[in-house]
């Protein structure tokens, strides 16, 4: 046994539940036999290089002062940049943020773009706040994490709970402070300020397209196949579209408050108009609502989307899926042992860390015309994202099938490697 102590346990969350980040953990475990003698370097990834926690104090517009707490954190920034979003949401933990931080750095390394993993948040509920509270909290979060972003350093994006408004503000108070434009400083901005055309729908483009690989290798034909998506937002919508205009039936689809069903499927084009007006998919006039979102899960699929937040297929409902594809449109949504139950179900995973990957890999595009000053079509931001994806996704199901592992063992096995043998080169 070791003299020394274990300390991929930190003192800053808690031991007995390491929560998101202890399902990172776990992943990284798992894939420890399958590096060789990079396995030595392994504890660099389980270890975050730096953790900003920052109080965001605003006035509300009724002259109350609330203070928020925010994170930005930096997992590994061996091979670029940090890279990662912004996320404003209720239940915002430190333990989820670093675990996103690293789900980034394999995501980053797996499809091979120069940057490290990195991710930020605040525990608020944006549909509480006016637009205005929602800027001033904004410019006070940016203004506070400012000393360890930079156009070289780390570069946000937008998340759960946040847009293209959001990194609009993000950009314009770190350029003011700096006295000059930087437009590279965020991604996911308007075009009108430096944004690439492509972006907004890029993650859930990626989802379409590592579904329509899959389905192609195990035969499945796209036209009429039944697909259940959790959350609607921009990867879950997106997607939803895509399939759609493809021919597959959305059958079910679940968002923070309400479960809907249609065996014949949903007209997404009509539901996507409805849902910008009510910002719910509650009440849409086509077929049934379900009262107990658990029941969502054991509906009668072919292909399962989960595109809301982490931890959301588990062990307490991983037997009742049906669906022979999950797409991992979300960051973390399935813990390790479900994973186990999933496979040895014979369901194919499409891990997080390839699937929405498409959001990155056109944040990277944007970054590189950001700091080249050029524009490129939305035409060949479709076809660079289609070529890095795809490359990335062959690798990932070659080596699954080589060593006889999940997609997530296989993508885990190349970002891991990558990021420790840049590690080992640079003499670290």
């Amino acid at each position: 046994m070791s003299k020394f102590t274990d300390n991929s346990r930190p003192s800053y969350l808690s031991q007995n539940d390491l929560g998101p980040w202890g399902v990172y953990l776990q992943q990284i475990d798992r894939v420890t036999p399958y590096l060789g003698s990079l396995s030595r370097w392994i504890e660099i990834l389980k270890h975050p290089k730096k953790i900003l926690i920052v109080d965001v104090p605003i006035e509300h517009d009724n002259g109350e002062v609330f203070h928020y707490e925010g994170y930005r954190v930096q997992h590994n920034i061996l091979r670029g940049p940090g890279k990662g979003g912004v996320r404003f949401h209720p239940d915002v933990t430190l333990s989820e943020i670093i675990a996103l931080s690293g789900w980034m750095t394999i995501k980053n390394a797996a499809v091979n773009i120069p940057y490290g993993g990195a991710k930020g948040g605040i525990r608020v509920n944006p549909k509480n706040l006016s637009n205005n509270e929602l800027m001033r909290l904004t410019r006070r979060y940016t203004n506070e994490i400012s000393s360890i972003i930079g156009l070289n350093k780390d570069i946000p994006a937008p998340d759960v709970g946040t847009d293209m408004q959001i990194m609009s503000w993000m950009m314009d108070t770190y350029s003011t402070k700096k006295n000059y434009t930087i437009p590279g400083i965020v991604t996911g901005k308007p075009i009108s300020i430096g944004g690439s055309f492509g972006r907004q729908k890029a993650t859930g483009r990626g989802v379409f397209i590592i579904g329509s690989k899959i389905a192609s290798k195990i035969n499945l034909n796209i036209i009429n196949s039944k697909i259940s998506i959790q959350g609607f937002g921009n990867v879950g919508s997106v997607a939803a579209n895509l399939f759609f205009k493809a021919g597959a039936k959305i059958v079910a689809i679940q968002d923070d408050k309400t479960t809907i069903y249609n065996p014949n499927g949903f007209n997404i084009p009509k539901l996507q108009k409805y849902v910008t007006f009510t910002r719910s998919i509650k009440d849409f006039n086509e077929g049934e609502k379900i009262n107990d979102s658990k029941e969502f899960w054991s509906i009668p699929c072919d292909i399962l989307i989960p595109a809301a937040i982490e931890d959301q297929i588990t062990i307490n409902n991983a037997n009742n899926v049906t669906a022979k594809i999950i797409l991992e449109g979300a960051n973390g949504p399935t813990t390790t042992e479900a994973d186990d139950i999933l496979r040895d179900k014979g369901i194919i995973l499409a891990p997080d860390v390839i699937t929405n990957a498409g959001g990155v890999i056109v944040s990277y595009f944007e970054w590189v015309q950001n700091l080249s000053n050029l524009l490129w079509t939305e035409q060949e931001i479709n076809l660079r994202l289609n070529n890095i994806i795809c490359n990335a996704f062959d690798a990932i199901w070659e080596l699954a099938n080589t060593k006889k592992v999940s997609l997530r063992t296989a993508a885990f096995i190349i970002g891991c490697t990558r990021v420790l043998q840049a590690h080992k080169t640079r003499g670290l």
